[in-house]
């Protein structure tokens, strides 16, 4: 395969045909159903998915016999399925979603989630790298290889619209089209991040997610606070101290022991390979207010914190008015829903129900204590690269970036790899992505960093015909 000829392919690909309709894609509003719940009668998802269905079927022109499908079960959101024949039976697996995070606030003026902006190497907008860029990605890359001829395996390609809110609709497309996806020996998912712009990054491990609302509840209905306190107990207080069960105020670790694990050797390495790589960027890559200090010194810490630990965030509270609307009222409850991310080896349900034991048992004050959970989503720990898959990473990295490749855990979850890796046990994975430094993924200002996308791409064509050209067992 001629380097310089795939380059100058995905190059003019990405300016001429990927930008326009994905910049299209970055205006329409198709939020998770996690967060419109009305997403069938808005219609948003529906038109993303035409979109990209009209996008990709001229693509499909250049392979005889591919066949696209937007595949819908009563009552789930679709799923777009490629299949486009090979020179072999072998099967890659390519993997994106095209459901969005909610707007949020803070984007800069002039800007907004809705609202498509490029500057410079930067196209602004939600969803564009998390993670509509996957399937405009992975045909470009097939089509690369067509142009050169490059022998490759046949190619299945699933783009998925629930991911965002946990993919509980795919383990139910997988089970319906388990027969079409055949038994695939190679797994590419576009949705990862990277540590830097400079390089190919490859996920080796993703955090599971314990989640849940803790309520707090005191009273019947709110009382006067000058009536009240001091008789009777503030729900926040009651609610602070059950966090305390759970996380060190003072620190920032968990503190049940359960949800815990032994990090790998290895994986210790690479954190500390990783941390070296990138340096300040580390922390740099975080919008910190003021003064804020990061939670531990050295940086190795901190990608094995963000990677391989447990941690706490409370994301959301209810029970409260806006702080122009507050009276002097003792509110009768305080609602917060927590994010409690669990290392990757860890089953999210046992985890739950710790936290659940831990919150509920022996409440302050004999106050209503409750806490909703689900299953949770479990982690993902990667196989370990096959030598052909390893050689092909650290060729496609120096040929696309023109430095080796580096290797980190993710400390989010994407429930796809773990019900892969179970069905799939000896399958080879490589998941990567663009979400690198600032780029903002579910917060404002998320942007697609277009240089890393079309190398992204040149790497992703070199692994497909590696993988065609790897020794057969």
């Amino acid at each position: 395969m001629d380097t310089q000829r795939l380059k100058n392919f995905i190059e003019t690909f990405w300016e001429d045909s990927i930008l326009p309709s994905i910049t299209e894609y970055i205006r329409i509003p198709n939020k998770s159903p996690a967060f419109d719940p009305k997403w069938v009668e808005h219609g948003y998802m529906e038109d993303a998915v035409k979109l990209m269905e009209a996008w990709a079927r001229p693509q499909l022109a250049a392979f005889p016999g591919a066949t696209l499908e937007v595949v819908r079960l009563p009552g789930r959101t679709p799923l777009i399925f490629i299949e486009v024949p090979g020179d072999s039976q072998n099967t890659v697996l390519l993997y994106g979603h095209l459901d969005k995070q909610p707007e949020m606030k803070g984007w800069f003026e002039g800007y907004g989630p809705w609202i498509p902006r490029r500057l410079d190497d930067k196209l602004y907008g939600r969803g564009g790298a998390d993670d509509g860029y996957a399937i405009y990605g992975c045909l470009a890359a097939l089509r690369a290889l067509k142009e050169q001829n490059v022998p490759r395996a046949r190619s299945v390609i699933m783009i998925e619209a629930c991911e965002e809110s946990g993919s509980y609709d795919l383990p139910f497309y997988v089970d319906h089209l388990i027969d079409r996806i055949g038994n695939p020996s190679l797994v590419v998912c576009l949705d990862s991040g990277c540590g830097d712009y400079d390089r190919l990054w490859l996920t080796t491990s993703l955090r599971g997610v314990a989640s849940g609302t803790l309520t707090v509840r005191v009273l019947t209905e709110g009382v006067h606070s000058g009536d009240a306190s001091g008789i009777v107990p503030s729900s926040f207080r009651l609610m602070r101290q059950l966090l305390s069960r759970i996380e060190d105020e003072a620190t920032g670790a968990i503190k049940l022991q359960d949800l815990y694990v032994q990090i790998p050797p290895q994986r210790i390495e690479q954190a500390k390979a990783a941390a070296a790589v990138l340096g300040e960027t580390v922390i740099d890559r975080y919008p910190f207010a003021g003064g804020t200090q990061p939670m531990a010194d050295e940086k190795a810490e901190l990608v094995l914190n963000r990677t391989w630990r447990p941690q706490l965030a409370v994301i959301g509270m209810d029970g409260y008015p806006a702080p122009e609307n507050a009276g002097n009222v003792l509110l009768p409850y305080s609602t917060a829903k927590l994010s409690l991310r669990l290392p990757p080896t860890i089953e999210a349900k046992a985890a739950v129900a710790a936290v659940k034991k831990a919150l509920e048992s022996d409440s302050p004050n004999g106050a209503v204590v409750e806490f909703n959970g689900n299953d949770g989503q479990s982690g993902w720990h990667a196989p370990q690269l096959a030598p052909w898959l390893e050689k092909a990473v650290t060729q496609a990295s120096q040929e696309a970036f023109g430095q080796p490749a580096a290797y980190m855990g993710e400390g989010g979850s994407i429930p796809f790899m773990g019900m892969l890796g179970e069905k799939f046990p000896n399958t080879q994975f490589v998941i990567t992505g663009v979400l690198g430094p600032h780029s903002n993924a579910h917060g404002p200002n998320e942007f697609l960093h277009i240089p890393t996308g079309k190398k992204v791409t040149m790497a992703v064509a070199r692994m497909i015909a590696a993988h065609h050209e790897r020794p057969k067992a």
